[in-house]
């Protein structure tokens, strides 16, 4: 049967509707972009301060060992103390961000995170050590629940392609954390050399700002499991991908390991002879392969989508980069711009690996179980970054060669690692 013709007034009413919703969809096409870019840009200021809040002491503890009066060791725990408060908390706070909202913990841990930095300034200006140290402990029970939670947050909100760029865009903002803060923190000790610590906080508000009023988290579409129920899951998911999710754990942690090791090694050497590198200067310097790593790990992240095919490769020609450059960093370090360069390299192997690894951990598992999986994760790079100063300055005393030598072998376990255990599928399953 032959549909009836419209009137010429019902064809006008169409043709009307037809142009007002062509008008109206740019609109609301554009609308629903810049919400999603603040949205980034707020998920991406969590790790940004997490590194602030570190990283920016880096350049200033050669000068902290000199105002306090205390060891090369006694400065390295200004970093070690707070990641290894950090490290063991996390999962704590990944159980909370299940059962109850990722913003319910984060919120709160900024602001634990900026108020027991206000106090770590005041210990030094007070120059009282143990203050200083205490205060950095709690900053850690504050770190504890910001980046970690930020990237199950993200595991929760995007999917497919935009969740493996979100999750590049938290590693790039990581690494920009870590370009930024020792230049940030080298211009801000030529006020005083305390300053940093003042400065830090200020950003936490900045951030907690924008979580607040920027983050549409989704709603919870079940209700939360009792604990025992929780951590049986959890036990069963790790027994089902344990083989491939310890090792990617274990790469994440050593690599963020030999990072921060070689940061607070660079802080050191280029303040002696021969260098006699300081303030703004030294600070541009530590920036360089922090840079090449934050231009990586965000191509990275735009990258590899759900394509498993290609992050095995970017991880395994990531990590034989790293390996390169590292033992090559061991006999060529009589030239600062070479020395610099290898570093970069390594930067830059570090930068493919990364992204790969948060994609492939946080897509593993339901929304659920994300929060513990992702903070179990976080809270093994946490350990790592806590052991790094402090192994690095041991293994300085012994000698140049011994340092890079270790760092290089513990890059090639790595890759021994990644390339035997973790394999996954050409194209990832999407997991809600």
């Amino acid at each position: 049967m032959k549909q009836a013709a419209l009137p010429p007034k019902g064809k006008n009413t169409l043709n009307k509707m037809r142009i007002h919703e062509h008008n109206e969809a740019p609109d609301k096409k554009d609308a629903s972009a810049k919400g999603s870019v603040w949205q980034y840009l707020a998920l991406a200021s969590i790790p940004l301060v997490l590194v602030l809040g570190n990283s920016m002491l880096v350049p200033i503890l050669p000068d902290l060992q000199e105002k306090m009066n205390i060891s090369r060791f006694q400065s390295s725990l200004i970093i070690t103390l707070f990641s290894l408060t950090a490290g063991i908390i996390i999962p704590v706070s990944g159980y909370l961000s299940d059962r109850f909202t990722r913003k319910s913990v984060i919120i709160p841990s900024l602001i634990v995170y900026g108020g027991a930095g206000i106090l770590a300034g005041l210990g030094a200006v007070w120059h009282s050590y143990p203050i200083l140290i205490a205060s950095r402990a709690i900053q850690g029970l504050g770190a504890a629940g910001t980046a970690p939670i930020a990237m199950a947050l993200v595991g929760d909100i995007y999917k497919g392609p935009k969740a493996s760029k979100a999750l590049g865009l938290i590693e790039a903002s990581n690494g920009i954390g870590k370009v930024v803060s020792p230049i940030l923190g080298s211009l801000l000790a030529l006020i005083i050399w305390f300053a940093p610590f003042f400065a830090f906080p200020l950003f936490c508000l900045l951030a907690l700002l924008a979580v607040i009023f920027m983050i549409k988290e989704p709603p919870k579409e079940k209700e939360a499991e009792p604990l025992r129920q929780y951590l049986k899951e959890i036990t069963t998911i790790l027994k089902s991908k344990g083989h491939w999710l310890l090792p990617a754990f274990v790469a994440g942690s050593i690599t963020l390991f030999i990072l921060f090791g070689v940061l607070f090694y660079l802080s050191q050497i280029l303040e002696e002879k021969p260098y006699s590198i300081e303030g703004v200067r030294k600070g541009l310097i530590l920036a360089i392969p922090l840079l090449c790593l934050v231009i990586t790990s965000y191509t990275t992240g735009a990258k590899i989508k759900q394509n498993g095919k290609l992050m095995r490769w970017l991880m395994n020609i990531g990590l034989i980069t790293m390996v390169i450059s590292l033992t090559l960093a061991t006999f060529l370090n009589g030239n600062l711009y070479v020395f610099i360069g290898l570093l970069s390299l390594s930067g830059i192997g570090t930068g493919l690996l990364l992204p790969c690894l948060n994609t492939l951990i946080t897509g593993s598992v339901e929304r659920e179980q994300r929060g513990m999986i992702t903070s179990l994760y976080n809270s093994l790079r946490f350990i790592g970054v806590a052991f790094g100063p402090p192994l690095f300055g041991w293994l300085m005393s012994i000698s140049h060669k011994t340092l890079f030598l270790t760092v290089a072998s513990l890059s090639l376990l790595m890759l021994a690692l990644v390339f035997f255990f973790i394999k996954p599928k050409a194209e990832l399953k999407e997991q809600t």
